[in-house]
């Protein structure tokens, strides 16, 4: 006997709802395992293990400040459209016209200028990983923000590299805040001692990660060797009314025999070989200073995911580039004058291979192992062809 036709209905839209249900489900799951579970509350780092000096548990606890997913791949593609932000960001009109603007006047001198920054961060990440593969969670400490400084109205935070035009960057900082009408009217101690810049670490936690999260990270980075010897002759050659007694009266003392009154007394007069000693020893009479620290200490590369890394040797097209993207004023370019000892000559590589000559085979290469990781992170040839 044939069902009745609205028997047959029935059992057909039964059949239709379990299979649409099934379907239902399947997709639910799938998008569940899509997504990665993270924990609710503040975003954790998680950035490639790196040697890092050890804090006690205390410090360690009331200092880390979380700082955003290290991205294992570049963050400027994978996250937004936006050429140098590394998370989505709410897109006003002013916004738009910048990125409009920015997309009809690059052509082919901006894409290749994009495909030189995905290389840097590519390399970045990867050198990162070869040394510790195995990941793990790690928060950001106040000591590895503290050279990192805050434009807010631009959404920037720039990690200060001393001997990498740092001067002419903070200089760049105040005229995007407001802070100076002209970058030719602010001089080198206004720029570094005014208190006008604000770090990050002197934001409260909350702050710090959001700024980490959602701004533009921006490092310049300088050849190692070269950004060693502009130090050398910018703080020993000339006249210092710091470093001079607190330094060259350590090192003279340490490693000059048969040093003259005088040079214990002021300190003046040290030898590039001697601040090498310096810098090699590892019971320094004298701690560390940020304008020979490697940048791998100083900005913590590993650990915060720059969106954009720069070279002092392309300095005026890569700061350009970056004052463009994020929509600067026509009237902020980047400065080239010299204000320190301004009628000296800027230190090149010639210069520094002249110094590097003072000394022998096996203290080239001691410097060179002390400066290693910066010249794999940021792609630099090794100075000497003896180096290995």
């Amino acid at each position: 006997m044939t069902p009745p036709h609205s028997q047959l209905c029935s059992l057909w839209c039964v059949l239709l709802l379990g299979v649409g249900s099934l379907l239902l489900l399947v997709h639910l799951q799938h998008l569940t395992d899509s997504v990665p579970q993270q924990n609710t509350g503040v975003p954790v780092l998680e950035a490639p293990e790196w040697p890092m000096e050890k804090l006690p548990v205390a410090a360690r606890q009331a200092n880390d400040i979380p700082a955003g997913l290290f991205p294992m791949s570049p963050p400027i593609l994978r996250l937004c459209s936006d050429p140098l932000v590394g998370i989505k960001q709410p897109v006003t009109k002013r916004r738009r016209k910048q990125l409009l603007k920015s997309a009809l006047s690059g052509g082919e001198e901006s894409l290749q200028q994009r495909r030189t920054l995905e290389s840097r961060r590519h390399l970045l990440t990867a050198t990162c990983s070869r040394f510790h593969p195995v990941h793990s969670i790690r928060r950001a400490t106040l000591q590895q923000v503290s050279r990192i400084y805050v434009e807010d109205r631009f959404r920037l935070l720039y990690c200060e590299v001393p001997k990498a035009a740092c001067s002419n960057w903070k200089r760049v900082l105040m005229m995007l805040g407001g802070r100076a009408h002209s970058i030719q009217d602010i001089p080198h101690d206004m720029a570094h001692y005014s208190n006008q810049l604000r770090r990050l670490d002197s934001y409260d936690r909350a702050g710090i990660a959001e700024r980490l999260r959602s701004y533009t990270k921006v490092l310049f980075t300088r050849e190692p060797f070269e950004r060693l010897v502009s130090a050398f002759r910018d703080k020993f050659e000339s006249p210092n009314s710091y470093y001079h007694p607190v330094f060259g009266r350590a090192i003279i003392s340490r490693y000059r025999a048969n040093a003259t009154g005088s040079a214990l007394k002021t300190g003046a007069g040290v030898t590039f070989r001697e601040f090498v000693q310096y810098l090699l020893d590892m019971h320094r009479p004298v701690g560390m200073d940020i304008h020979w620290e490697q940048v791998s200490k100083l900005c913590s590369p590993c650990l915060i995911p720059y969106n954009f890394i720069g070279k002092f040797e392309s300095l005026e097209e890569d700061a350009n580039f970056l004052l463009h993207s994020i929509g600067a004023p026509d009237n902020i370019t980047f400065p080239d004058f010299k204000d320190r000892n301004p009628l000296e000559e800027r230190t090149s590589s010639r210069i520094t291979r002249e110094y590097f000559s003072q000394l022998n085979g096996t203290e080239r290469q001691k410097v060179f192992e002390f400066y290693y990781r910066d010249y794999l992170m940021f792609s630099y040839p090794k100075p000497f062809p003896d180096l290995h």
